[in-house]
């Protein structure tokens, strides 16, 4: 009789549920989801009210922070926010944040997608168990600073997903950390043919369309060109990013290809494509170095410009033709479509300008960090680059200036208008790092090109390399996975299945 049991537990279940009463934020949104799937034929048009969301707070309330973005700076002033003093709303299309320095390794399988994906829960961990804290994976359209209010919409994917929904969120202190978009020069065919690597879905397209190639090569009846064709990877732009992806490719290529696909192993080959230096901001011996190792490794480098992509080649400006089977672009990044549409100073390269306090000084209560800003020429600095460690001192800063304006009691809407807000944000530079593939990585820790500092690279910076970034994973559950994709990668070899 174990199903007449279970038939008593589901009415049970149904009555008790019926009783309920829904405490989300979004009271209707259960509702106009189940006439959604209605089994009707032909159903009437849910009209949907004209808005909803989070209200302005109380005084019995905590003052409330939203942040926009979960990359590195939304993710670090999120995680030392004092959550007795705010409730935070996080506002994101992307539930987890990416340990960028690490993605290009997921490229080729020497380590696993989620070991560079943290979540934002575990991060900051009120968001999914305080009332007044919430994740909501949505874009912000726009911010009306008047009202202290942002717009929002959902993310849906296809055709077949629920229409965006559109909401809106009071806030007393908005942090704007919406990152940036890759760079391509308004050159046509790059957005439809190139992969970007800057987002783990990135990565995970980068690797099945290489897998791809590399099974479809081994096909009966390909011609020697189209063969050589689909195994040309392109790397267009020669920064730490590129240059990394391009050791990581060679190493794979190497180790990996030349035993599993012996059949092609003499097709598959990289290039890398740079209109000036490789690694420009490194010291010249370095940059040097690493020329001759990417060469060793069998990657070709070419300078020069690309004017045009199209589906199975690129245009340089002096009309030479390159076939390709992949193309990854990695030539920096800018403003994103939604800083473009801010109508606030922006700062030289077209950011949100702020201050020495990372304010928008033409909104009360809005700060903006990492990729998205930048110092507005009156203050002046010079616009920082778009750096991790650049984002995460931002992030640092902030947390700890508006713990201490919540502790002085200005954490409310216009509650900090004539508060004095101590000493302003300096940034020093801590150096930089840049793995090149065969066990070897560049380390540079001069405070800019011209200063003079410390700088080596070969074996033993690739062990300082994969220490410290192992180190700066951001939760030890991650760093195991990293350290144990490692040890696995260096016994057994990548994984090469396409899933």
């Amino acid at each position: 009789m174990a199903w007449f049991r279970n038939l008593v537990k589901f009415s049970s279940l149904k009555s008790s549920l019926r009783a309920r009463t829904p405490t989300t934020p979004f009271p209707n949104t259960l509702f106009v989801s189940i006439l959604q799937f209605s089994s009707q034929p032909n159903p009437e048009p849910v009209r949907r009210p004209a808005s909803h969301g989070l209200g302005p707070t109380s005084s019995k309330e905590k003052p409330r922070v939203v942040v926009l973005g979960s990359g590195w700076a939304g993710c670090r002033v999120m995680k030392g926010l004092d959550t007795e003093i705010y409730d935070v709303v996080c506002v994101s299309p992307r539930n987890h944040m990416v340990f960028t320095p690490l993605l290009a390794s997921t490229c080729v399988g020497t380590l696993e997608f989620r070991s560079v994906a943290e979540p934002i829960a575990r991060i900051q961990p009120v968001i999914s168990r305080e009332t007044g804290s919430y994740f909501f994976l949505a874009n912000c359209n726009r911010i009306d600073p008047d009202k202290h209010v942002v717009h929002c919409q959902t993310v849906t994917e296809g055709a077949s997903t629920l229409e965006p929904w559109n909401f809106e969120i009071s806030y007393d202190k908005l942090i704007i950390a919406s990152g940036s978009e890759p760079t391509t020069f308004g050159i046509h065919g790059v957005e439809e043919h190139a992969f970007f690597l800057r987002e783990v879905h990135h990565a995970q397209e980068i690797r099945r369309k290489l897998l791809l190639n590399l099974m479809l090569s081994d096909v009966p009846g390909i011609s020697e060109a189209e063969k050589q064709r689909l195994l040309h990877c392109v790397v267009v732009g020669g920064g730490p990013t590129g240059v990394e992806f391009s050791g990581e490719l060679s190493d794979f290529i190497m180790r990996d290809v030349h035993q599993r696909y012996a059949h092609v192993k003499n097709y598959i080959h990289v290039t890398l494509i740079e209109a000036n230096e490789i690694l420009s901001s490194f010291d010249d011996r370095l940059r040097h170095y690493a020329t001759r190792q990417l060469t060793k490794s069998g990657v070709r480098l070419v300078r020069g410009i690309v004017k045009d992509v199209k589906a199975d080649r690129i245009i340089l400006t002096n009309d030479t033709e390159v076939p390709y089977g992949l193309l990854v672009w990695s030539t920096g990044v800018g403003p994103s479509s939604f800083v473009k549409s801010m109508d606030v100073p922006k700062s030289p390269g077209g950011r949100i300008g702020i201050d020495e306090w990372l304010r928008v000084p033409s909104a009360q209560d809005i700060f903006a960090i990492g990729d998205c800003s930048g110092f507005l020429e009156s203050t002046g600095k010079q616009v920082l680059p778009a750096l991790a460690q650049v984002a995460e001192r931002q992030g640092k800063f902030l947390e700890e200036l508006l713990n201490r304006i919540g502790k002085a009691g200005g954490g409310y809407a216009n509650g900090a208008k004539d508060m004095e807000f101590g000493e302003p944000f300096v940034y020093k530079h801590m150096g930089s790092m840049a793995s090149i593939g065969r066990y070897k990585a560049l380390v540079d820790l001069r405070q800019s090109r011209e200063a003079k500092g410390f700088s080596m690279a070969g074996f033993t910076s690739w062990i300082i390399w994969r220490s410290a970034y192992l180190t700066r994973v951001v939760s030890w559950r991650n760093r195991f996975y990293v350290a144990i994709n490692w040890a696995t990668t260096f016994v057994f070899g990548r994984d090469i299945s396409r899933i």
